[in-house]
């Protein structure tokens, strides 16, 4: 039985993408073959409807065009005026988004989808509009005709004759969810047009004798009907793979066009686009920069970009690749990406030309094997601008390229000092050992200066060879025809020679440039991986990136309220508003891009996984031409490291934030645990004890008794209330009252102070004859001694034996209070001085294990230290220092 359970994977993507498309507004497009259709009527006829039913509509821009009846449509509808452009010293009228995106309507009619904005609008093209109001949710109408279409533009220029300059990407077109055809007969269309309802009668007179021809307007109508169909059939085929109909092949043509310099690029792209649109395919663009095409006027390089550029716009994958042969390079990527189909342009050079570099038709057909070659006809164009101003390689720099001019003078220079050596080689040595030497010199220049220097190293050492060496010298004349013979072999040899060192330099430069991206990438994110702080990952994404693309850096980090601040300084380079935009639509704006391009500067978000963490901005430092699709997604992965390590940083704060509230809710815990028993139990002891007082039949004897109980029960409270100051003081910052005096006294104080809570205990001092003078706080060095004391006597049992010695130990004198008792448990030397830390949890003794806390405090903040152990057999041993220096000098005796 077959399986016809749905694939899970496919059913969580569906549901992924229903959850993305609900929280964006849906588009509907009135699609049309030509203006006078009624496709803005038909628009306004289904706002209207969705008006009476309870939708809240907005008109954002009409063309009515003078048409009454479409005017009439206007009527009860909600109009937005339109913003004021200066542009040329004119005023004109644009969609106003802001005011638009302030109405938050649910539905909003945009007539003439294709329309330029004026220059200074927010985007260049009405379409990127639309894509920004779809983003927040409101539904689109909207209108195009079929000759706007970025992929039909040329067809249409054939059909009619007329270019048009406003086009539509046509992924923009499959975007949208519905697509409503409005169609109209020709000779029908014709009648609207004689009757004045399309255009004023004069216009009307002019538009049937150019564009409104019966067949244009029949050719028209086939191609919006076509791509209609073909929107209908994919449609068809996507409900068919959603509802698991009949099994799914994921294999998918694949399709590759290669562009090139040359005139009739942007009809190669177009082609290719139908083509892949007719096959359901993905497609690539990619340029290859051989050798050859390093260095191209400015036109060419421009036509590249721009062909690139279009090429995006419809929708394809872009790349630049480097390669020492053009049909070699194109075929490996193709396999490498499982290409099916290689789109190429018919060469427009000549037939000596194609004869004398190869066809590159014919290498492909020759090489491509299981690829299928397709080649697209275009017109031959004169390039006017052969001539033109010269600008670097799209892959390398100046630097990499070279100087062209600088490698001819060098080859010449060194064929000149070879020529000279042989002169100096020729009476030892036979004149086939010389060839040698120009066949050296030969390979040098190719090597260090590339292939042109190097053909001309190879001419100008037969040259000079045939000139000055051969008889009769000073000739180019011949004596020995089997020189002859030699000349040419030379010649192949030094050719072959310098074309496969060119070639090979060449390789060397890709892979240079390649290891050099990895590299980069490498070093940024070993980097980032390392980086703590925030600013250290913004240092580190400058220094790293400002080489890399040659530009000037900026970044953007958010506030708490979302508002970005720069983080490194932009001075007047970089514009805080489009960065704000970017972070805000997480989309890249600037330079490059279809957002505000007349930016100097390229805008990218920093998208981490969970959010964007802020905003990139780079400032070429030369505009010959944009970043190019190679360096936008290198800037892009760079892009994504940066956001990931900055979302790092954010959760490691996080998380120590939350790990010091846990820790001061356990330390508030451990306080009002340890407070509220010790001071409760005392307290409870007190009050039983003051009402047995109370009892008139007690004997006085017992009264005294019970008097030195709550006597010592106070004493207990006030111990703990002291600890808990002392504690809170040492914590806050105390200043230590130091005075010079000897250790004895306060041994001694303390000593009195512990004769009750040791009379039990077999106390011995063993204060060593040499102690010297020190300077310490008595109140506090007391404090450190009775607690100490205290605390050997606590976890003893009674008869057991405590010794306090004092040695003095070079620069330091040592104190040490020890035990015989049961010692401190394992694992417990270290923690012993922390807050809140007693030796024995489960022990009945009092205490709240803030002691020996204050005695770290106390001993730290004299500049000594302070550590606990055990000793053998058995006890616990608890040991301080306190630096011992040089007493102040005595003032002299009046006597």
């Amino acid at each position: 039985m077959t399986d016809q359970r749905p694939d899970p994977d496919a059913l969580l993507d569906e549901l992924k993408r229903e959850e993305l498309e609900a929280q964006r507004g849906r588009l509907k497009i009135f699609f049309g073959a030509c203006a006078g259709v009624g496709k803005t009527f038909a628009m306004l006829a289904a706002a209207r409807i969705k008006q009476q039913e309870g939708v809240k509509v907005l008109v954002g821009v009409v063309e009515t065009h003078g048409r009454k009846e479409t005017a009439a449509q206007l009527d009860g509808l909600e109009v937005l005026p339109p913003s004021r452009i200066e542009y040329k010293g004119r005023a004109l009228s644009e969609f106003d988004i802001d005011a638009a995106l302030a109405v938050n309507p649910q539905l909003i009619l945009i007539d003439e989808f294709a329309h330029s904005n004026a220059p200074g609008s927010r985007h260049p093209k009405r379409w990127q509009d639309v894509e920004e109001l779809l983003a927040a949710g409101i539904d689109v109408y909207t209108t195009l005709n079929v000759q706007h279409l970025e992929s039909l533009n040329d067809v249409v220029g054939q059909i009619t004759g007329i270019i048009v300059r406003e086009t539509l990407p046509d992924h923009v077109f499959d975007m949208a969810d519905e697509v409503s055809l409005v169609d109209l007969p020709p000779d029908e269309l014709l009648s609207r047009l004689a009757a004045g309802k399309v255009y004023l009668p004069q216009q009307a007179e002019r538009a049937v004798k150019n564009f409104f021809r019966k067949g244009n307007l029949l050719a028209l109508r086939e191609l919006a009907l076509r791509r209609t169909a073909d929107r209908v059939d994919a449609q068809m085929r996507a409900y068919r793979a959603d509802q698991s109909i009949k099994p799914v092949w994921h294999a998918r043509e694949r399709l590759l066009v290669c562009v090139g310099p040359g005139p009739g690029t942007e009809k190669l792209v177009r082609s290719a686009k139908r083509l892949a649109a007719n096959l359901d395919a993905d497609w690539i663009a990619v340029y290859v920069e051989t050798p050859k095409l390093q260095r191209l006027p400015e036109e060419q390089r421009a036509r590249i970009l721009k062909g690139l550029r279009l090429a995006q716009e419809l929708g394809a994958e872009t790349t630049v690749l480097g390669g020492s042969s053009l049909a070699a390079t194109l075929l490996a990527y193709a396999r490498t990406r499982n290409v099916s189909k290689l789109v190429v342009g018919k060469s427009s050079r000549g037939w000596i030309a194609r004869r004398w570099e190869g066809s590159l038709v014919a290498e492909l057909s020759r090489l491509s094997g299981d690829v299928d070659v397709y080649v697209v006809a275009h017109e031959l164009e004169e390039d006017a601008d052969k001539r033109g101003k010269r600008v670097p390689s799209l892959l390398f720099s100046d630097s990499e390229s070279g100087n062209a001019a600088r490698g001819y003078l060098a080859a010449a220079a060194i064929c000149f000092a070879t020529t000279e050596l042989n002169h100096l080689l020729v009476p030892y040595f036979a004149l086939s050992n010389v060839i040698m030497v120009h066949l050296l010199a030969v390979v040098l220049i190719a090597t260090r200066y590339g292939r042109g220097p190097g053909v001309l190293a190879s001419f100008l050492s037969v040259a000079a060879f045939d000139f000055f060496f051969v008889p009769p010298q000073l000739s180019f004349a011949v004596s020995d025809t089997q020189y002859l013979l030699t000349f040419i072999v030379m010649l192949v040899v030094a050719l072959i020679i310098s074309q496969l060192t060119a070639r090979f330099r060449f390789e060397a430069t890709i892979a240079t440039y390649r290891e050099r991206r990895t590299r980069a990438l490498y070093d940024l994110g070993r980097e980032l991986a390392g980086a703590l702080t925030a600013s250290q990952i913004i240092e580190t994404a400058v220094g790293r990136l400002e080489p890399l693309f040659r530009a000037k850096v900026m970044l953007f980090i958010p506030d708490s309220e979302d508002r970005l601040r720069a983080a490194t300084d932009t001075g007047n380079d970089a514009d805080a508003g489009v960065a704000q935009w970017v972070f805000d639509n997480q989309q890249p704006a600037g330079l490059g891009t279809n957002t505000l391009p007349s930016n100097a500067a390229l805008y990218v978000p920093l998208k981490a996984p969970m959010r964007v963490r802020g905003v990139i901005a780079l400032l070429p430092e030369e505009t010959v031409h944009p970043f190019l699709p190679e360096q936008q997604r290198l800037l892009e992965t760079c892009a994504a490291q940066i956001a990931l390590a900055l979302e790092r940083v954010h959760y490691v704060e996080v998380a120590q934030d939350a790990i010091v509230a846990m820790e001061s809710e356990r330390l508030r815990n451990s306080v009002l645990s340890v407070v509220s028993h010790d001071l409760r139990t005392p307290l409870t002891n007190m009050l039983g004890m003051a009402n047995m007082l109370n009892a008139p039949t007690l004997p006085s004897g017992q009264q005294a008794e019970i008097a030195q109980s709550i006597q010592d029960e106070a004493l207990r409270m006030t111990k703990l209330v002291t600890n808990l100051l002392d504690m809170a003081k040492l914590q806050s910052g105390v200043k230590l009252n130091k005075e010079w005096q000897l250790l004895d006294e306060v041994v001694g104080s303390a000593v009195r102070a512990c004769e009750r809570s040791l009379r039990h205990h077999k106390l011995e001092l063993d204060l060593s004859r040499d102690l010297p003078v020190l300077e310490y706080d008595a109140v506090l060095i007391e404090r450190v001694l009775v607690n100490l004391l205290e605390n050997a006597g606590k976890y003893t049992p009674a008869g057991s034996r405590i010794e306090l010695a004092a040695r003095h130990d070079g620069d330091k004198v040592r104190i040490t209070v020890t035990d015989d008792g049961p010692g401190l448990p394992a694992s417990m030397e270290h923690r012993a001085f922390d807050k809140f830390t007693r030796g024995a949890p489960e022990s009945t003794t009092p205490g709240v294990g803030l002691g020996l806390a204050i005695c770290r405090a106390i001993i730290e903040n004299h500049g000594g230290t302070i550590e606990a152990g055990n000793v053998r057999p058995h006890g616990a041993r608890f040991c301080f220092t306190l630096p011992a220096g040089a007493p102040p000098a005595l003032p002299p005796d009046d006597a």
